[in-house]
């Protein structure tokens, strides 16, 4: 099995690094690119679950 980190930025994203399979609240495969991916935290992100630097704008403390 791979090696999976999360990184919990400050008031920031969770940094994920690795090879994962996400999946939506309905169990379908949600496609990632990359071996590092952001995934929000702060619920303003236009491209949910992925992180679009909505955090900084909104001042989100987390």
């Amino acid at each position: 099995m791979a090696d999976v980190t999360i990184q919990l930025l400050k008031n920031g994203p969770l940094l994920v690094t690795g090879v994962i399979e996400l999946k939506d609240a309905q169990g379908n495969s949600i496609q990632t690119k990359d071996k590092t991916i952001a995934l929000c935290r702060c619920g303003g992100s236009s491209k949910k679950p992925f992180c679009d630097g909505a955090h900084v704008k909104a001042n989100f403390q987390g």
